[in-house]
């Protein structure tokens, strides 16, 4: 072998045994090399209370939360206790100028008082997307056309309140905290009535003309000293007008805890929350249930929309999820049945006969004849409400204690 095939055979032998060594080349997929990070989408949330407020607050601070954990890539940023006690230099334009600077998409603005305020801040910024809970100004027209309207169909919800009242009651009195006086709140009021009255006569064998049903406005959805009346001092006062019963339309949970304290004290009283799945957990001994707004599958769909095109305005009063109304990923309202309630077995199944009736709807409470307070005609005989007749109420209904106005 001459000496230069030697020189090159062990110049062979070198280089393999290198890059054997070495192992293999490291190399980089093309789509890999050329993709760049997801770019995060951030959405605003403005709360008219305390994020932790245990009521209608925490339950949207919760359903943003519930966005996140679903949709990766996304976040959030809140402003709470947008209300004229909390943040009387505040307005809502500040705040949404405020999240739009932290790189906020859209924002859902969640208070029926934010409805003009939310139309002036879209048109200012028409480019961004505002969610507003409870409004109605994209069935009216009034809208601008980055403006969408969400609610839950929470008649329903006050409706087995009421029925949960009606069961437990033994004085036939039945106390209703509510806020202040809107068309909103006068509809959840007459709600909780009509079940009331439904399942004491149905359920209980008795007159439902025996009832008293008595409504306290405070002023607005939750306490402002010196602006509104004391919910705590209110639910006292149903108390000792003989209520064995309250029903909170309130955001925050004054009502459960006044019963919680007369039950402590010896005495027979029961209370329904609102809002919040939660609001149980304040006094659970005295809790016939809650029912609560379950925003996060809304608030996810809307989300998704606006990231993927396909988002429009529109105006929708979403119903439960009949098939289960508790149901986290799919029901926008629920009721959930308190520790006072399961310990009744026949309270406890009636409720859940009625229900079941509102689900197949051979149970239907608005349907005439219903007078308005005054006694004016709501429905003729026979008659079955719209949405948009329950939806604008004029007053209570008759036979409801506590003004319309």
């Amino acid at each position: 072998m001459s000496k230069h095939l030697w020189n090159l055979i062990v110049v062979v032998l070198v280089v393999t045994l290198l890059l054997a060594a070495c192992g293999p080349a490291a190399t980089t997929p093309p789509e890999q090399a050329t993709e760049e990070p997801a770019e995060e989408f951030v959405f605003g949330v403005i709360l008219v209370g305390p994020y932790n407020d245990h009521g209608w607050s925490e339950a949207h601070y919760t359903a943003a939360q519930y966005v996140t954990e679903k949709l990766p890539d996304t976040s959030f940023v809140y402003l709470d206790k947008l209300n004229p006690a909390d943040r009387p230099e505040t307005t809502l334009e500040q705040a949404v100028e405020d999240m739009i600077s932290q790189g906020a998409e859209m924002i859902f603005t969640t208070s029926d008082d934010f409805k003009e305020d939310t139309d002036r801040a879209a048109e200012k910024y028409p480019d961004v997307t505002f969610i507003h809970i409870s409004g109605d100004h994209v069935l009216t027209g009034e809208a601008p056309p980055n403006v969408d309207n969400y609610m839950g169909k929470m008649p329903y919800g006050k409706m087995i309140a009421g029925c949960a009242a009606a069961m437990a009651t033994e004085s036939r009195v039945i106390g209703y905290v509510g806020p202040l006086i809107n068309e909103e709140t006068r509809r959840l009021a007459s709600s909780a009535y009509l079940g009331a009255r439904y399942c004491y006569e149905n359920y209980r064998g008795k007159d439902p003309d025996d009832l008293r049903f008595i409504v306290t406005w405070i002023g607005f959805w939750f306490n402002i000293p010196g602006v509104t009346l004391d919910p705590t001092e209110v639910s006292n006062d149903l108390i000792n007008e003989g209520a064995d019963v309250l029903i909170s339309g309130i955001d925050t949970t004054e009502a459960i805890v006044v019963a919680g304290q007369r039950a402590e004290q010896g005495e027979r009283v029961f209370a329904i929350p609102y809002d919040y799945e939660g609001a149980c957990e304040e006094a659970p001994e005295v809790c016939l249930g809650v029912p609560y707004f379950n925003w996060g599958p809304g608030y996810l769909e809307r989300v998704k929309a606006v990231i993927d095109g396909s988002w429009k305005p529109q105006f929708v009063w979403d119903p439960p999820y009949w098939e289960n109304i508790n149901d986290r990923d799919k029901s926008p309202i629920g009721y959930l049945k308190g520790p006072a309630l399961e310990e009744h077995a026949d309270w406890a199944s009636k409720v859940d006969q009625f229900i079941a009736g509102l689900a197949d709807g051979s149970i239907k409470l608005f349907v005439g004849p219903l007078n308005y307070q005054d006694g004016t005609t709501f429905l003729e005989a026979g008659e079955e409400a719209t949405d948009e007749q329950v939806w604008y109420m004029e007053q209570l209904l008759e036979g409801m204690e506590g003004p319309s106005e």
